[in-house]
């Protein structure tokens, strides 16, 4: 079912999909909350082929989607990248790699040490002393190099030996390549704007909208990082941690009896900050000026703020405006750690521990995931991680008799 309808000026088309858990919405003391469904606390995108709604997005998507799909691929295939942080001392290198950072170290002995990756990690490479410097002469990070090296291991840590490097033109390696990516967002986004679609509350629904109906937002919302480097630093990263918090959250929200919709709403809402607090052109993930400035907690306040007053007619209340605002100004939790304030309604403290909950598992699987943190077959990290808040981690595992 496609119908067609106006908002705003631009044309947006609504399209029939299932509806999810259709009968699973029940009511307690006045407050809406999701029962128990499919895909229930899933923290990956889940198949909402079978859900039953109405989800409105701009027309402007299908006809880009259009032209994506005719335009030629002008890389040449190319086969997956080197897997850097399994590489053990003695293996090879033969690879298009992205220059993450150029240190440049005095001292008695002036060196450079260069921090290489493509889509898989890092791994930083052995000095380049006086004599190797014309190697890299006018290299800077967000170059692209074509490197042939060789894994060695100095003082437990391994390194690179580069033994030759050759610069390459600006598109000749597909980004993909070079940078973490989530892969498609397709099936992040089928599930947000299928829970979207649930929201029965219609100034919340149009409030979402002025966002969510925008090509541009939301081509920007699912290139974004979530983190710089820590959890979900990723391209796409902040649509798959938006859809982890709204999963934990939502199984959150039905135990507690919070208002699923405004939970939800806040989910949507807590991180558009990060499109103005981050930059992430030629896959180096760096803070903005307005973000060192500002933060995202507060930018996205701002960015919510400037949208509803500029939309004609206003979709929500002033009222209403500084509810949604609290969600996205206390989802940090606590002054320390970034939050403007404390939350100080039940759907702002559902928000925030559905945040941290997707940030620091991802943090802890990411962490055990990479081999660089252990010694060996040790069990234990070698050292305490600045991603776990200074502890180690153990990937001691037990089918337990299974």
């Amino acid at each position: 079912m496609v119908r067609a309808s106006q908002r705003g000026g631009e044309p947006l088309h609504t399209v029939g999909v299932c509806r999810h858990e259709q009968e699973g919405l029940g009511v307690h003391e006045g407050r809406r909350y999701p029962s128990d469904g499919p895909g229930q606390g899933s923290a990956r995108a889940p198949d909402m082929s079978h859900a039953a709604a109405i989800v409105r997005v701009p027309i402007g998507r299908r006809l880009l989607a259009l032209l994506r799909s005719l335009l030629p691929d002008r890389m040449a295939p190319m086969s997956h990248p080197t897997d850097l942080p399994r590489l053990s001392p003695g293996q090879r290198v033969q690879d298009p790699l992205l220059i993450l950072g150029v240190d440049r170290r005095g001292g008695d002995t002036p060196h450079t040490v260069l921090t290489l990756g493509n889509a898989t990690g890092t791994l930083t490479s052995a000095p380049f002393w006086p004599e190797d410097q014309p190697k890299i002469a006018g290299l800077a990070a967000g170059d692209v190099v074509q490197v042939i090296g060789e894994v060695a291991l100095y003082r437990g840590q391994r390194q690179l030996k580069v033994t030759s490097l050759r610069p390459l033109p600006k598109g000749a390696v597909e980004l993909s390549r070079l940078v973490p990516s989530i892969g498609d967002p397709a099936p992040y986004w089928k599930t947000l704007d299928g829970w979207r679609a649930e929201i029965v509350r219609p100034r919340l629904a149009a409030t979402l909208d002025l966002f969510y109906t925008d090509d541009d937002f939301r081509l920007r919302f699912e290139a974004c990082p979530a983190s710089l480097g820590g959890h979900h630093a990723l391209l796409g990263g902040l649509l798959k941690h938006t859809v982890e918090v709204a999963s934990i959250a939502r199984a959150i929200a039905r135990v507690c009896r919070a208002e699923w919709d405004l939970v939800l709403a806040g989910v949507l809402l807590h991180d558009i900050g990060k499109l103005e607090s981050y930059r992430w052109d030629g896959g180096l993930f760096a803070m903005t000026e307005a973000g060192t400035l500002h933060g995202h907690v507060v930018l996205g306040a701002l960015m919510l703020d400037r949208a509803v007053r500029a939309a004609q007619p206003t979709p929500c209340t002033g009222q209403e405006l500084g509810i949604l605002q609290h969600l996205v100004l206390s989802h940090h939790g606590r002054l320390e750690f970034g939050a403007a304030v404390a939350p100080m309604t039940l759907e702002a403290e559902v928000l925030h521990y559905a945040d941290n909950a997707s940030a620091k598992t991802a943090s802890m699987a990411d962490a055990l995931a990479d081999p660089g943190h252990f010694d060996g077959e040790s069990l234990v990290s070698a050292r305490t991680l600045w991603q776990l808040d200074r502890r180690r981690a153990y990937r001691g595992r037990s089918d337990w008799g299974g």
